[in-house]
């Protein structure tokens, strides 16, 4: 075998691509945009802004945390943002659901025209008990599709995951043996959590006029 065949091959066995059967509130896009941070400015006129420190992105359902972010609203009111944290943090409501989905990594490009999430480095991509983990994920929040890919580590950067794709799935409730679906006859449906206490609207912050162009 080639050396650029058995390349080929490792790339293949190191990539997964698993369907995660959840798919973003197609509602967010509909919400205003809050944002907070320690410093920053936005362009108001473009709609674009360049935040830092504590930084709290907000759309409906979707909120993001991080140390840093550069952002802009889209036409079809989406946001697309490029994000650095230690780690960030993407959070997002399933479309009919209760249930988030969550992405954690060092860096993060989200196009929400696309609805397409990359996370890198040290990622971690989480559906209730359900994850996957990797240097590297892509994830379609439209049709609920995550890939992931083993990448070696950064240079000099923290330990991750390395050239490896891990995960875990839970069962299934209803495939337990011996134990009864949730709300199935003679057996309590679970309890709802308790909604999170709301702690206010983010600050928003005033124009900078340097950001115009």
């Amino acid at each position: 075998m080639t050396t650029r065949r058995l390349a080929r091959v490792l790339l293949a066995l190191a990539c997964a691509s698993v369907p995660l059967a959840c798919f973003a509130d197609k509602s967010d896009k509909d919400k205003p945009v809050n944002f907070s941070s320690d410093q920053g400015g936005a362009n108001y006129e473009t709609k674009s802004g360049s935040l830092k420190g504590n930084v709290v992105l907000t759309q409906g359902t979707m909120t993001i945390r991080a140390d840093r972010i550069d952002f802009k609203q889209n036409p079809d009111n989406s946001i697309s943002a490029t994000v650095y944290g230690n780690p960030l943090s993407f959070r997002q409501k399933k479309d009919d659901s209760d249930e988030y989905f969550e992405g954690y990594a060092q860096r993060a490009v989200y196009d929400g025209t696309k609805q397409f999430l990359e996370l890198f480095d040290r990622a971690l991509l989480r559906q209730g008990n359900d994850e996957i983990r990797s240097n590297y994920i892509s994830y379609n929040t439209a049709t609920g599709v995550a890939t992931a890919e083993g990448r070696p580590d950064q240079a000099g950067g923290p330990a991750g995951p390395g050239a490896r794709v891990r995960g875990m799935f839970q069962p299934r409730e209803e495939t337990v043996p011996g134990k009864a679906a949730p709300g199935a006859k003679g057996t309590p449906a679970p309890k709802a959590a308790p909604k999170a206490e709301s702690k206010g609207p983010p600050l928003k912050l005033t124009p900078d006029s340097s950001l115009k162009q």
